[in-house]
């Protein structure tokens, strides 16, 4: 069986394919992990919007926007999964317009997690600065720069695309892949070399951010074990979003001692690459913030809650956000 991935798409060639009991079954399992996750990532961006602590706190933007990305990555790579199969070719416009926003939303996930540890230093290794250097206001323009350097990444594929395809290419069916439908050798090594600039810079900047981080916290032993595995989780939930960009070479390695086991290889890759770390974001950056805990369990359980238990939340310390 013959099957390529890129950037949340998991793409089955016509001659060679799944069994359709193996079909449905991975189909299914990867749209019910799509709904749980999403469904989530929904509560957690219905408890940002009711509460105004939570909206005038540049953490709580940066993270729901990292929510509100990964629900868009999410649905768009479990897509692309369904279309492979029932599909297998759709029109090339609309695959491009599938393909720049999923790439798009794939990159800007460890570039949103690195203003997130930017954050966090300015906030324990300078807490007097931090009042003037995380507004909402400098939030808002980081998000749109991430979003800027997420569309730098892959506009310029389609540029190449339109140079060097003939029009009829824009009238046909394709399989929606990244590397067939942006196949020229330009933007093969254009993908390796902004692939190779994101991991460089998003690792310097963790690791920089988190040491600092580490000294600081050490001085108060509370706050320092607390600390700790905060980075910890981070730096996994990193490890793995992180994946995407190294996914080929693993792959490969893995295909070349276990050839027998292709289509397994794809699809275990593809869902530890695309689906397991957007799970992992909410439990690390949501569900262990014992603020936002709070208020999204009413949410999470269908519960309808009073105005008088919604006022005292929202008056709650606000302390407790200051190291998460």
């Amino acid at each position: 069986m013959n099957v390529s991935s890129v950037n949340g798409s998991f793409v089955v060639n016509a001659t060679e394919r799944d069994t359709f009991t193996s079909a449905v079954t991975k189909n299914v399992m990867v749209t019910v992990l799509c709904i749980s996750i999403n469904y989530i990532n929904s509560a957690l961006v219905h408890t940002f919007r009711k509460h105004q602590i939570f909206t005038s706190s540049p953490r709580y933007l940066l993270f729901i926007h990292l929510v509100i990305n990964d629900m868009m990555q999410l649905a768009l790579s479990t897509l692309l999964h369904i279309i492979s199969y029932a599909l297998y070719k759709i029109n090339v416009p609309f695959c491009l317009v599938l393909l720049i926003v999923t790439i798009t939303t794939t990159l800007n996930t460890p570039l949103n997690l690195a203003g997130m540890a930017v954050e966090c230093y300015v906030a324990i290794c300078i807490p007097l600065r931090h009042g003037q250097i995380c507004t909402v206001r400098n939030t808002y323009v980081l998000i749109g720069l991430i979003w800027a350097v997420g569309a730098l990444s892959i506009l310029p594929d389609l540029f190449i695309l339109l140079a060097t395809e003939p029009l009829q290419f824009f009238h046909s069916r394709a399989s929606c892949v990244r590397d067939r439908v942006f196949r020229s050798s330009y933007s093969l090594k254009k993908r390796d070399a902004s692939h190779i600039v994101c991991l460089v810079f998003v690792w310097l900047v963790l690791f920089y951010t988190y040491l600092r981080i580490l000294f600081t916290a050490k001085g108060a032993t509370a706050d320092f074990q607390k600390a700790r595995n905060t980075i910890l989780l981070h730096g996994f939930q990193l490890l793995l979003c992180m994946i995407v960009y190294v996914r080929p070479m693993f792959e490969q390695c893995l295909l070349y001692l276990l050839p027998q086991n292709y289509s397994t290889i794809r699809f275990s890759s593809y869902v530890i690459a695309q689906i397991l770390p957007r799970f992992v974001s909410p439990i690390v950056y949501g569900l262990r913030d014992q603020l936002f805990r709070r208020h999204v369990r009413r949410y999470l359980l269908c519960k309808v809650s009073t105005s008088n238990n919604q006022r005292k939340h929202v008056t709650g310390p606000k302390v407790r956000i200051q190291l998460k």
